[in-house]
């Protein structure tokens, strides 16, 4: 199945593993021009790697970029626009999670979790905003956690970031409809990362495979799907949302969370 998305000009912020990595490549699988950024310069020169020997003909560009960094957020784009001439799809895809309950969470973790959350994805915006007012195909898709509807007391600080991220990025899409500029989001759910495969490395009983360890965690805490979700399945809604597939789709959300919702 098409995307549509040939020839056209996209961005992923965090782009050097995971969900990023996986939307670069399903992008680049899609005939599609990307960039990306991380701020691990390595891990940064190792995924440049692994794209150019899977799409040797794929026109990509890569740079190290802290997206807290305003400034360095302004020079990435800037170095984009003269790679490419132009950007049709943004992806912000960064910031994690941060474990603490009221008692335990400070004033200054209050803060970057606000900082992380917030403005991860408002330096990106801005800077590349003026390139997508051009593109008659924009998109902006923001990776969100499911989080932002259905809050857990031991991630506080970092649910009522996200609920405030879901907030702005609905604000967003309207103010840039006019532009004809969409704003959509997904929601994760639990998904498979560097994180659990460490602690599966460190599990009790060195008999039991992965699949029954990862499903073990997936039915304690009750996803019907009995799994993690992969980051190629979070790079699907991603890229749908940024393709003209969803051109009549703004100020939405995509639950990307193997049914672990309990909202309606």
């Amino acid at each position: 199945m098409s995307f549509q998305l040939e020839g056209k000009n996209a961005v992923v912020t965090g782009g050097s593993s995971g969900i990023g990595l996986a939307t670069v490549e399903l992008l680049l699988a899609q005939g599609a021009r990307v960039a990306w950024c991380g701020r691990d310069q390595q891990r940064l020169e190792q995924s440049r790697a692994y794209m150019e020997s899977r799409y040797p003909d794929a026109k990509i560009f890569t740079m190290t970029c802290n997206v807290l960094d305003k400034q360095q957020v302004q020079q990435f784009a800037a170095a984009v626009q003269q790679q490419f001439s132009g950007v049709d799809c943004l992806i912000n895809n960064a910031g994690q999670g941060r474990v603490s309950n009221f008692d335990n969470t400070a004033d200054e973790d209050w803060l970057k979790e606000v900082e992380l959350k917030y403005f991860s994805v408002l330096h990106p915006i801005r800077a590349f905003l003026p390139a997508l007012k051009q593109s008659n195909a924009a998109s902006i898709s923001n990776v969100n956690s499911l989080l932002a509807l259905q809050p857990e007391p031991h991630m506080i600080a970092t649910s009522s970031a996200r609920a405030a991220l879901l907030n702005l990025t609905h604000s967003l899409a309207h103010q840039f409809a006019p532009d004809r500029i969409r704003v959509n989001s997904i929601l994760l759910g639990m998904v498979e990362s560097a994180q659990w495969k460490r602690r599966y490395q460190e599990r009790s009983d060195p008999e039991q495979s992965w699949a029954e360890w990862i499903g073990n965690i997936a039915k304690k805490r009750g996803i019907p799907m009995g799994r993690l979700g992969k980051p190629e399945e979070a790079a699907q809604a991603l890229v749908f949302l940024a393709s003209p597939l969803a051109s009549y789709t703004t100020g939405s959300v995509i639950d990307v969370s193997g049914g672990f919702n309990k909202h309606i």
